[in-house]
């Protein structure tokens, strides 16, 4: 590993480097990794979360080293440069029309990938139609109700207590999440502004293998 992070850092350095066989080869060996899971942009600690800034350089620089094609997928027909992600059965993946995930997405067995979109170097899997952006953290066994939308800068609102209490970059562990809005004032008026409710906590009685739906069913909300 050390011998490829050496050879990323030069390349993310020297970009003329990526037009040599050993650099190619490092970069695709690297994103196989990813794919299986042995390599994450980020994991967990004992002393919180670590970025893997190499392995993130390494997916960048895969970009410039494809070129774009047509891929086709029955009727569908797709034009990128990366290719989609093979063999859900042998995985043990179950994948619902019209769920999609780049080569390079680690997707874990017992999966079930309702209409979706996981792109390369992705590490979590979430509700349907949700979606995480970079600045925010999402802790162990959390469930995203569908449509929740998180960003450095959204609002995320516990409303289990008496009071609200306002969360700061990440969902704590187990938390149930729904979308939500709040007022705020604007030199044109009040609107509501989008933002994401902790409900609750998934239940110890709860298997992890339960749906989402039925995690979020425990709380009375639609799905």
């Amino acid at each position: 590993m050390d011998e490829l992070q050496h050879i990323i850092e030069q390349a993310w350095e020297d970009r003329s480097k990526l037009e040599e066989k050993l650099v190619v080869e490092a970069i695709e060996s690297i994103i196989e990794d990813i794919d299986k899971g042995k390599l994450r942009c980020a994991e967990p600690t004992t002393n919180g979360w670590q970025v893997n800034e190499w392995v993130k350089k390494a997916v960048i620089l895969y970009f410039p080293t494809r070129k774009m094609e047509t891929l086709k997928a029955g009727p569908l027909e797709f034009h990128d440069k990366i290719p989609l992600k093979k063999g859900y059965k042998e995985l043990g993946i179950r994948v619902v029309p019209h769920a999609v995930a780049r080569y390079g997405a680690y997707i874990s067995k017992g999966v079930i990938m309702m209409p979706s979109y996981v792109n390369i170097g992705a590490n979590c899997f979430l509700g349907s139609r949700s979606i995480v952006v970079e600045g925010i953290r999402i802790e162990k066994e959390a469930v995203l109700g569908a449509n929740v939308v998180l960003t450095a800068s959204t609002k995320i609102i516990d409303v289990t207590g008496d009071e609200p209490k306002q969360i700061e970059g990440y969902v704590p562990a187990r938390s149930v999440v729904i979308p939500g809005s709040y007022t705020k004032k604007f030199p044109a008026g009040e609107y509501q502004v989008p933002c994401a409710l902790i409900i609750g906590t998934r239940k110890e009685s709860t298997n992890k293998k339960t749906s989402l739906n039925d995690a979020l069913r425990e709380y009375g909300v639609s799905v």
